[in-house]
């Protein structure tokens, strides 16, 4: 392996998680003209970056066509990286892992064990965290990981996250405490 990989990536890091890393990767070859030069010098695979701008050509044609409003806040809004942690909860809301006392993590609702992957830009074990892959080798890992705050859970997906179809685990008993803090009486959102 390279010495300048680990540097060259850091320079991408988000401290919420990967998903925003590869965002700022995103942003960081738009803003150098999608040079393929420029993706090679940061080790970042150009192919990939055209088609992730091929996908984001997609999803804008589509929200045209359904008349959908496209806003977002200003890129250096403290807002803007906030909302997209927020959309992608929104979107894997069932793929969610809970920091256990014992230091593991545990997936909601299936209470597999798990750990976070060692390509993880995080530097911290957030309690709460969205992932996009589960990866099975010798250990069970989730893969592209972002921090997401217990609160946004029952807020985006109170279907899911509704206690009575809960198991018993200590992820529930902090779901109960959120609800219990927002005055919902602990017993989730059809009480």
């Amino acid at each position: 392996m390279c010495a300048r990989l680990p540097a060259t990536q850091a320079r991408f890091n988000h401290v919420d998680g990967d998903h925003l890393t590869l965002l700022n990767v995103y942003h960081a070859w738009k803003n150098n003209h999608e040079q393929s030069s420029w993706a090679y010098d940061n080790f970042v695979n150009h192919r990939s970056m055209k088609s992730a701008d091929s996908i984001r050509a997609q999803l804008l044609r589509t929200m045209n066509r359904y008349g959908l409003e496209i806003k977002s806040p200003d890129f250096n809004s403290k807002e803007y990286y906030l909302n997209i942690r927020k959309c992608l909860l929104a979107g894997f809301f069932m793929q969610v892992a809970h920091l256990e006392r014992t230091g593991h993590y545990l997936t909601v609702k299936d209470n597999q064990v798990v750990a976070l992957h060692p390509s993880t830009v995080l530097q911290h074990k957030p309690e709460w965290c969205v992932y996009e892959e589960f990866v099975l080798t010798s250990k069970n890992y989730i893969r592209t990981v972002t921090d997401v705050k217990g609160d946004w859970l029952i807020e985006l997906a109170p279907h899911y996250y509704d206690l009575k179809n809960f198991p018993q685990c200590e992820a529930k008993r902090a779901l109960e405490r959120l609800y219990l803090k927002k005055g919902k009486g602990g017993a989730g959102p059809s009480s």
